[in-house]
């Protein structure tokens, strides 16, 4: 089966390329620097050619409102364009759980026009909401400074390794399309500023967190249970403990 990665030079689609290739299948691994730019539409047409499956997990490289909105609904536009000539059956996109949530986030709605982009393309697609990714923690808690400490909400979080996500994508880009949305997320859940701060903690980060429930999380103040599955998740294998443990392992090898 020949499978397009878009997006597949990053953090989650050079695992799923990675996985793709070694059960046997050709995988183009598309991103600017390998040549295809969906913003641009280069080498899309050829990289599609012949394509039975196309897993979206690029993302924005500006999150600011306007340009985050352009990325994804011009590149969405012209992927979908490409798809419809080269016949792909199957349109796999990564999306965010709470999407639909947080209406105050340029981000977000930009994840919702993209959705609601591919629902209405006629191309059979399967989107997948993920939690936030453990990965992100450092920058979510630079999200949260204020003068020389984190201010946070204790809002509910169930974040999941990035190993996880690739692992649930490689499951649906290899079954038939569910034309609808799947929710995957980690085993545990936290509150965000207990998060974080345990995460500051263990990396012998000195910074101080405040939980305070007025602090807006990228621009948008958060509900109690906006960032976590709104129905059944799967759920993934790594906790926060194994991942930390490979996480520390990793910066002292770098």
């Amino acid at each position: 089966m020949k499978i397009v990665v878009i997006g597949g030079t990053g953090l989650i689609g050079s695992k799923l390329v990675r996985n793709l290739k070694r059960l046997g299948h050709e995988v183009i691994a598309a991103s600017p620097s390998t040549g295809v730019n969906t913003l641009t539409g280069e080498g899309l047409k050829e990289a599609l050619k012949g394509a039975n499956v196309v897993v979206d997990v690029s993302n924005s490289p500006s999150f600011e409102e306007n340009e985050v909105l352009k990325f994804f609904e011009v590149s969405t536009i012209n992927l979908i364009d490409e798809e419809k000539q080269a016949g792909v059956s199957h349109h796999v996109a990564l999306s965010v759980v709470g999407t639909d949530l947080l209406p105050d986030s340029g981000y977000f709605r930009a994840k919702l026009a993209q959705e609601n982009l591919i629902k209405a393309s006629k191309i059979p697609y399967t989107i997948v909401r993920a939690t936030q990714f453990f990965e992100f923690l450092k920058s979510i808690a630079e999200s949260g400074i204020s003068e020389n400490s984190i201010h946070l909400p204790s809002a509910f979080i169930q974040p999941i390794a990035s190993e996880d996500v690739a692992s649930a994508l490689l499951e649906v880009a290899l079954e038939k399309p569910v034309n609808g949305t799947l929710e995957i997320a980690g085993p545990e859940r936290f509150t965000l500023s207990d998060l974080v701060e345990e995460y500051l903690k263990a990396t012998n980060d000195p910074r101080t967190v405040v939980h305070d429930n007025n602090a807006p999380y990228y621009g948008a103040k958060l509900s109690q249970n906006t960032l976590v599955p709104q129905k059944k998740a799967n759920l993934g294998a790594i906790n926060f403990k194994n991942w930390l443990k490979a996480y520390k392992m990793s910066q002292k090898e770098d």
